[in-house]
């Protein structure tokens, strides 16, 4: 007599801490770029894992348990900038500028267009980070926002409008 043992398959990772040692790092980069901040951006992903560990039996069993951490920082990071007393208020330009065939040229301009991404409205940042940087298609960002794919594309679309209007600024002055 043979006794055959099955195992039913698994949806995602089996444990939490197997999804945070896969994905901890990709979560701090992504609210980093939220963010602007990298010590506001662990606390979120900090935050935002304390609330999922609660949940992870359920979380684990949807397709896919990225859109549903991704969307609680999002919704943080708006939570965070929401509250008055945490609001910067940001200088026009810096009197520091790269200097033409400068090696850090390259790099500097990266930063200005990082700072120009931090000026944007939350959402329409959400999107560009989302859409340029973690490189997710509209329906997926759409899932993440809680919104419909064409206001994506309509975020995407004023944030670069905006960003083009602020680098063609900085450059003529």
């Amino acid at each position: 007599m043979v006794i055959v043992i099955r195992q039913e398959p698994e949806a995602a990772p089996a444990s939490f801490e197997a999804y945070v040692a896969a994905r901890g790092a990709a979560l701090v980069r992504f609210a980093i770029l939220l963010t602007g901040d990298d010590h506001r951006a662990e606390d979120l992903v900090q935050d935002a894992l304390a609330k999922a560990y609660l949940r992870w039996g359920r979380i684990r069993r949807t397709d896919n348990p990225d859109v549903y951490l991704r969307r609680l920082l999002v919704n943080a990071a708006n939570s965070w900038w929401r509250r008055g007393a945490n609001r910067e208020v940001p200088v026009e330009h810096t009197a520091d500028r790269a200097a033409p065939g400068d090696l850090g040229g390259e790099a500097a301009d990266r930063d200005q267009l990082w700072r120009l991404i931090a000026g944007l409205p939350h959402r329409q940042r959400a999107v560009v980070v989302l859409r340029y940087y973690e490189d997710l298609d509209d329906a997926t960002i759409a899932e993440i926002l809680d919104c419909e794919p064409v206001t994506v594309r309509t975020h995407a679309m004023r944030a670069l409008q905006r960003l083009r209007g602020r680098l063609d600024a900085a450059g003529e002055s």
